[in-house]
């Protein structure tokens, strides 16, 4: 039987694994990733480990379950949810007539409404924002009889999560008696499968169902009246529970080997008998579903399942090198990889908390997406990230009449929404541009991976409805003979106010680099470059410099004293992007302005790895990895791989797929970039980089 080693070895030499690796030796796969298995032997309300297949995701505590939700719920909460699980609550009947206002922006001599004020309009404005809001579909814990456990009767704790396997297991005593709880999600269905093993006496396992919430939690559980659990179907130890909420419905599916009871209105509670083994699958569906696989089938097919995502995506080892930062850094890349595919590999765009716990109500925020998802294509999952940008097909009807309603051409996409793809009111939201030249991005990122005319075919009206709306939003400025962004508009660093901000440099270098390959697009499919395109191109606004340093946009000459929190969005202009108008000295000037006197303890998670990514490409690798293990709160990783931000953002996946973005391109290296190994860490002995099957970054 070929071993591991073996195996890798074989894929590096027919290519599977992609075009770029590094280092004489395949990597030892499963010691990179079981070395990093989350373990836990205390309960930590910061740090419950999820187990989940991009569509759905179950967080559990420290007893494979979700025993003690309210140890958590003011940390991590412990919720179950879907893709596809969402709850609106009903609009009340005094707003049924009323119709949100816009709020006019002078936008060079026209009036452009926006969504941005509440002003005499709050209810409806907030119901707006908090609607459909992501749900927590069912509790599902351990009990005794019909009695909570108390938290000081667990003893002996010793968890861990099988990366490999995608497992979870959980070993503890409860009143001194040694019980086990397996764990795992099926990869292809919305399914738990639990496996639990105890001879404790009424040792059970309580499910319940909440209303619905737009809180962190994701759930309400004192509106018993509001929503409804029936079981409709119980024979041959399989239950079929319908829930109504609203107007919103789903199906739960309960196979067991035990005795199932209603414990109350929304609760049931499954006993195990005479056995000291209980085994159920519970799986939740939007429609009636039919028969589930068994929990052995289950944990067997989580197991296949992860073996080959770690097997034929791309890997980095850093264990190996002199610098003692190394294998924290290598801890956050692996737990990277595994949050980001059970939350961000759905769909659907994810939300920044993606399917752990609530954030903005559950909804997701396209600029967003890039962070959360990017990555995948340079670590040769495709498939992975193409899952969601079916979505953008979808909703191209409505972010077309968005532009119209706006009086553009072309397809604007919104900032903050929930499937139905509305844009949800918000001071900022309504205002932003840099997620519009994304899809044009992303486009690019799979024909890359996949240079076919059929990649061109699939993604040709993302593109150049993108484009379209790009160069019909850039307004020319008859009296200094360019184009200009703005005003109206609110950059990727949101601190500044929309009717005083114009041509942000990070959004101009996109607007460039968009334009660009949406003519290159058109050059492939065998059609002629646009005009007005090319005309935008010619005739765009430089990139803002004052001083020998970059600003936030033209007229913010304060970018560095009064402005100098929030994201440093001028860096991503030759980092996240390939450098469009960018001059590299002026850069590498802003480079080391920001590292010396940004307020760096007012950022987010994904701006560590901005700044890693700009320091790459300009040489600068020290900073770069410097950036990415900064020592400030909001670039902290949690035991279970999660970046923390604040008490009610205990997630941040942005940080996590933004991380392995700048992985990929310091160790597998940029078009155009240095042909060395790992260009983006020093070269000076302190780092040992082997980099299998990545793909090189624009």
């Amino acid at each position: 039987m070929i071993s591991r080693r073996g195996f890798l070895q074989a894929l590096l030499a027919t290519g599977v694994l992609g075009p770029r690796a590094f280092g004489s030796a395949a990597i030892d796969r499963f010691a990179l990733v079981t070395r990093h298995n989350p373990r836990l032997t205390k309960i930590d309300p910061l740090s419950p480990l999820s187990l989940g297949n991009g569509e759905f995701a179950f967080t559990a505590d420290v007893t494979g379950l979700q025993t003690f939700p309210r140890l958590y719920a003011d940390a991590m909460p412990l919720c179950t949810m879907s893709q596809w699980g969402w709850h609106t609550r009903p609009l009340p009947s005094s707003l049924e007539s009323q119709k949100l206002r816009p709020k006019f922006y002078d936008t060079h001599g026209r009036q452009v409404g926006y969504n941005t004020s509440s002003e005499g309009q709050t209810e409806l404005f907030n119901w707006l924002r908090e609607n459909p809001h992501r749900l927590h579909l069912g509790h599902i814990g351990l009990c005794l009889g019909k009695t909570e456990i108390d938290p000081d009767g667990i003893s002996e704790i010793n968890q861990e999560l099988d990366l490999w396997r995608g497992v979870l297991n959980s070993k503890f005593k409860i009143f001194g008696e040694p019980t086990s709880v397996t764990t795992a999600v099926h990869p292809e269905h919305d399914l738990l499968a639990v496996v639990i093993d105890s001879r404790l006496p009424r040792l059970a396992v309580r499910i319940a169902f909440p209303y619905g919430s737009p809180s962190m939690q994701a759930a309400d559980w004192n509106q018993v009246d509001k929503h409804q659990t029936r079981i409709i179907a119980d024979e041959k130890n399989q239950a079929l529970i319908q829930r109504e909420l609203d107007g919103d419905a789903y199906y739960v599916v309960l196979q067991h080997n035990g005795q199932l009871k209603m414990a109350g209105k929304h609760e049931l509670v499954l006993t195990a008998g005479p056995a000291t083994r209980v085994e159920f699958v519970i799986a939740f569906s939007q429609q009636r579903p039919g028969a589930s696989p068994t929990a052995a089938e289950t944990i067997a097919a989580s197991a296949r399942h992860w073996e080959r995502f770690w097997t034929l995506g791309a890997a980095v080892e850093l264990a190996h090198s002199n610098d003692t930062r190394a294998i924290e850094l290598e801890r956050r890349v692996v737990l990277s990889q595994y949050l980001t595919a059970i939350q961000c590999s759905g769909s659907m765009p994810p939300q920044e908390t993606g399917l752990t716990v609530n954030s903005w109500y559950g909804k997701f925020h396209l600029e967003m997406h890039w962070w959360h998802g990017a990555h995948f294509v340079l670590w040769n999952r495709l498939p992975l990230f193409q899952k969601s940008l079916r979505w953008y097909e979808s909703i191209l009807p409505r972010a077309v009449e968005l532009a119209r309603s706006q009086g553009y051409r072309g397809a604007r996409w919104p900032k903050m929404i929930g499937p139905e793809g509305h844009d949800s009111p918000s001071p900022v939201g309504p205002l932003l541009i840099w997620q519009q030249p994304h899809p044009i991005f992303y486009a690019e990122l799979c024909y890359q991976a996949r240079p076919r005319r059929n990649t061109l075919q699939q993604y040709r009206e993302l593109v150049f409805q993108s484009a379209e709306f790009m160069a019909d939003y850039a307004f020319f400025d008859k009296r200094t003979s360019r184009y200009v962004l703005g005003p109206p508009v609110i950059p990727a660093q949101e601190n500044h106010p929309a009717a005083e901000t114009w041509n942000p440099t990070f959004e101009l270098s996109y607007w460039s680099y968009g334009l660009k390959v949406a003519q290159t697009w058109r050059q492939r499919l065998g059609l002629g470059r646009n005009t007005q395109w090319d005309r935008v191109l010619r005739q765009l606004s430089a990139l803002p410099a004052q001083n020998g340093v970059y600003l936030a946009h033209e007229n913010c000459p304060e970018t560095f004293s009064k402005r100098n929190y929030d994201h440093p969005s001028m860096l991503g202009a030759f980092g996240v992007l390939p450098g469009d108008g960018v001059d590299k000295e002026t850069m590498r000037r802003t480079l080391h302005e920001a590292i010396r006197g940004w307020q760096w303890d007012k950022t987010w998670g994904w701006d560590y790895p901005l700044t890693a990514m700009s320091a790459a490409r300009l040489g600068e690798t020290g900073i770069a990895v410097d950036a990415l293990l900064m020592n400030t709160e909001k670039n902290r990783y949690l035991p279970n791989g999660h970046n923390w931000q604040r008490p009610n953002l205990p997630c941040y996946l942005p940080g996590n797929g933004g991380l392995l973005y700048a992985i990929a391109l310091m160790a597998g290296g940029w078009r155009g970039g240095p042909k060395q190994n790992a260009p983006g860490f020093p070269a000076d002995g302190t780092w040992s980089v082997t980099a299998e099957g990545l793909r090189l970054a624009d």
